[in-house]
């Protein structure tokens, strides 16, 4: 899912996420990493077509994660924790403000939200996404976009790999093929990485696990409750803003507050409304095409990202590589087409 998957894919990675988060059970590909069960569209919802939101949501997803790490390389503003909270924060107010001032947010009057359903389900799939979050937009400090781009390819076989642990997907040699050539990518991938970091990629490699816990603990708690990205991130934003706002004293202290000003709040308020603006593009996206049509859309928008990555900030990708890359994506494609059947 992230941001956002984009990965919100500052908030998510991506959001999330990005359309680089795929459910398990799941035939369309979420787009933010606030999702949970689809709902069916209201009818009193604005509709575009697949034609026109995903240009629209590839140029936002990529704009947010680019954005991002213009915020923390070249700005060097490095306080993931303080965005990662300002972004969830302005999304909690913003989704409210939508709730008051449009139809985008209707579906939270479907879903009973009692104290028990909080407390079993919503805080502790927060407690995942806050780490989630805080770990994939650290790991921008040490690794370039691109590199980042190819690991978040191996978010699958960790959903698949803690559901086989867990019994809660059954193992077949069609997914074993799949697991195997997404991981032997992503390690070619990362064999031919030139500014190879460990602390980065061990980084990168924990928000992948505590992702792909987050989804597969979706599918476990919130099975059968229906929430677009909009409406799950009504819920689950200010739940992870609370909980970020906790360990900030702890990890960054006030230092990112005395670095605003010298960044300028423009520039986090337009980072935050453009990841927000993510938000909503997925809640058209969703159901706006096949499973199959989103995650190439997916795949398409991390290739433009690590093109831009490239010609941008100057990241280095070497033939081995693009090679690595090349095999993991096949692989992607394949398990959401196994997903789908």
């Amino acid at each position: 899912m992230a941001p956002a998957d984009e990965k919100m894919n500052a908030t998510a990675e991506e959001q999330v996420q990005m359309l680089d988060v795929h459910e398990k059970d799941n035939d369309d590909l979420l787009p933010s990493p606030v999702s949970a069960t689809l709902p069916r569209p209201a009818a009193n919802k604005p509709k575009l077509s697949a034609a026109a939101i995903i240009p629209i949501w590839i140029v936002l997803s990529s704009a947010v994660i680019i954005y991002n790490n213009y915020l923390y390389n070249t700005l060097q503003f490095r306080f993931p924790v303080f965005l990662v909270t300002w972004h969830l924060t302005f999304a909690a107010i913003g989704t409210r403000v939508l709730q008051r001032t449009t139809h985008l947010v209707d579906g939270a009057k479907d879903v009973n939200m009692s104290k028990d359903v909080f407390l079993r389900s919503i805080l502790p799939i927060g407690l995942l996404f806050s780490a989630s979050l805080i770990l994939s937009n650290t790991a921008y400090l040490y690794l370039s976009v691109a590199y980042i781009q190819m690991l978040k390819a191996f978010t699958p076989v960790a959903i698949l790999l803690i559901s086989w642990t867990f019994r809660i997907q059954d193992p077949s040699k069609r997914l074993a093929v799949i697991v195997f050539m997404i991981s032997s990518g992503v390690a070619l991938a990362s064999r031919g990485e030139l500014r190879f970091n460990l602390v980065g990629f061990l980084t990168q490699a924990a928000a992948v696990a505590f992702e792909a816990s987050r989804l597969v603990m979706i599918q476990i708690l919130l099975h059968g409750m229906k929430m677009d990205p909009l409406v799950s991130l009504h819920y689950y934003a200010p739940v992870c803003a609370l909980i970020n706002l906790a360990v900030l004293p702890f990890t960054e202290g006030f230092a990112p507050f005395y670095e605003v000003m010298r960044v300028g709040p423009l520039i986090l308020i337009s980072n935050a409304a453009i990841a927000f603006l993510l938000n909503i593009a997925a809640v058209f996206l969703v159901g706006a095409g096949s499973g199959l049509v989103l995650t190439l859309a997916g795949v398409f928008k991390d290739i433009l990202l690590i093109t831009g990555s490239v010609l941008i900030f100057g990241a280095q990708i070497t033939p081995l590589q693009v090679l690595g890359y090349s095999i993991a994506l096949v692989g992607l494609v394949l398990y959401k087409t196994a997903g789908s059947k």
